[in-house]
């Protein structure tokens, strides 16, 4: 198979920097607070537009001090007229609800959105900004889970680039650069194994938040460090590479590397592997999907080959964390499955984090979904959000939440 990437302009040449206006959708989480770390060490290059948050609107009003933004959206109302009252007299203009992120997202002040909204959230904005015309920066693995069949093909028509942002497919996605025309055998994501790496159900079993949230290597936020616990996230990131790199499920492999370094490889027909390596930084794969196609420096910490340990590699454990089987499952059936897999994965999740539900009880819920929900093979758009909200209500009945 051969690949055409041209409406990610994977061919481009290097030119000079252009000054890049960001909509940060999602400022508060993780990858919002590291993208405003790439603009402020950048400011002749980056600025922020655009700062969105759900309810945390002390860091969003600290923010919007700091960044000076256009716009201002606050999808918890109850918040609003605090955020307003600090932020009009600077003349930033507030918003609220959840509606007001499409509109946002269709305002022409902005030059590139950095989709960070958690989970299925991300995606009526992400359609909104791709529609308007503007290159999107992807770190909501969830947009392309739901939708990607959607999301592509307007990306497409509407001849913009999606540059990921995940560090496993930022990875491949600069293994690609320059092999427009060379056939890719397979490419290979590399999973940490998490915190539990190693460990069996008799474990897990009386595993709690606390000791979910503690990643060995990387400094996330709550969603995606419970998903990387339970390998959800590298489930999530195989169907995201489906679409990103228009794959068949047979192209995409998994496999262990618990240091880190290699962040994922491609390998191509003639046995040629390439890999992309570094210490893990989020702020790396922010900044050069910010910065693409060009390159700029940083003072983030170098990996030394001298002093470093061994790399190894192993297959993931997908009969003790089942949750990667059930995502292979629905990457290969297709159709609306990955869709309800995900909204029972965030109930799941939700409920796990209430201490209403057990580790390994995650499992249960999403598979009783899976199996619940109607399959649609070739769902319309509006079909995707019926198959999340019939998913979320009963994978929510399932735990009484």
């Amino acid at each position: 198979m051969e690949f055409d990437f041209s409406h990610s302009d994977l061919s481009a040449t290097p030119e000079k920097q252009v000054f890049k206006r960001i909509g940060l959708f999602g400022s508060t989480g993780s990858i919002g607070k590291q993208t405003l770390d790439v603009i402020r060490a950048n400011p002749d290059k980056f600025a922020a537009s655009i700062l969105t948050a759900h309810s945390n609107h002390e860091l969003l009003i600290s923010q919007a001090l700091e960044f000076n933004p256009r716009v201002v959206v606050i999808t918890d109302p109850t918040h609003y007229q605090t955020i307003k009252q600090v932020l009009d007299p600077k003349g930033i203009i507030v918003m609220a609800g959840e509606e007001s992120l499409e509109e946002a997202a269709s305002m022409d002040i902005y030059d590139m959105m950095m989709a960070a909204i958690v989970g299925f959230a991300g995606l009526k904005p992400t359609l909104k900004a791709i529609s308007s015309g503007k290159d999107i920066g992807l770190a909501n693995k969830e947009t392309l889970v739901v939708a990607g069949d959607v999301v592509m093909a307007l990306a497409a028509e509407k001849k913009i680039s999606i540059i990921p942002v995940d560090s496993e497919h930022s990875a491949i996605f600069q293994c690609l650069v320059g092999e427009n025309h060379n056939p890719v055998e397979k490419i290979i994501l590399t999973a940490s194994g998490g915190p539990f790496l190693g460990r069996k159900p008799n474990f897990l079993v009386n595993v709690k938040r606390e000791h979910a949230l503690q990643h060995p290597n990387w400094t996330m936020g709550v969603k995606i460090s419970i998903d990387s616990s339970t390998l959800m996230n590298k489930g999530l990131e195989m169907i995201e590479a489906k679409w990103l790199f228009d794959l068949e499920p047979a192209q995409i492999e998994v496999v262990i590397h618990p240091q880190s370094i290699i962040h994922s490889m491609v390998q191509f027909k003639d046995n040629s592997i390439k890999a992309q390596m570094g210490l893990p930084d989020m702020k790396l794969p922010i900044q050069y999907a910010m910065a693409y196609p060009n390159r700029i420096g940083n003072d983030f910490p170098r990996f030394n080959f001298l002093k470093s340990a061994t790399l190894t590699f192993d297959p993931p454990d997908i009969k003790t964390f089942r949750n990667l089987a059930l995502a292979m499952a629905a990457m290969n059936k297709g159709g609306n499955l990955p869709c309800v897999m995900n909204a029972a994965n965030e109930i799941a999740v939700y409920g796990f984090m209430k201490n209403r539900l057990g580790f390994l009880d995650m499992t249960e819920v999403i598979e009783k979904t899976m199996d619940k929900i109607a399959f649609i093979q070739n769902p319309t758009l509006t079909e995707y959000y019926e198959s999340d909200a019939d998913a979320r209500e009963y994978s929510a009945s399932l735990i009484n939440l």
